[in-house]
């Protein structure tokens, strides 16, 4: 009915601190590594990079939660939007959905992309070892 709504308030606030972040961070320090083939420079991974990841994430659950919603009738394009609104009887079942899956899809998500930030540090860390 709205679970969608949990990871789209996430990806908002997520998208707000990343331009918050991206603004406090320093320009890109280059680093030169030995990756096999000869001597590369690269560039490390900022946060605010990262912070996307999550972001999109979030945003591309959300929207296509939103259009599962809207085909099959549980989303409308008129108020009240939620057709659980409109019923005082359903409103207590939207909530509930909200609080189990919305929440449960919201942490997952953040979940995984903490897995993803995990892997991408160790990679640059053996990275920089090498040299």
């Amino acid at each position: 009915m709205a679970c969608f709504l949990v990871p789209a308030t996430e990806a908002i606030v997520t998208t707000t601190i990343k331009k918050v972040i991206e603004k406090k961070e320093k320009a890109p320090v280059f680093v030169e590594v030995d990756l096999g083939k000869g001597k590369e420079t690269v560039q490390p991974i900022l946060f605010s990079r990262k912070l996307k990841w999550l972001s999109n994430m979030l945003w591309g659950g959300s929207v296509l939660l939103a259009f599962e919603h809207l085909w099959h009738g549980e989303v409308t394009l008129y108020s009240p939007f939620l057709t659980a609104a409109s019923n005082p009887q359903d409103l207590h079942a939207m909530l509930h959905e909200m609080a189990t899956t919305g929440v449960s899809m919201a942490v997952l998500i953040t979940v995984v992309w903490g897995g993803m930030v995990v892997v991408s540090n160790v990679m640059a860390k053996k990275a920089l070892v090498k040299e």
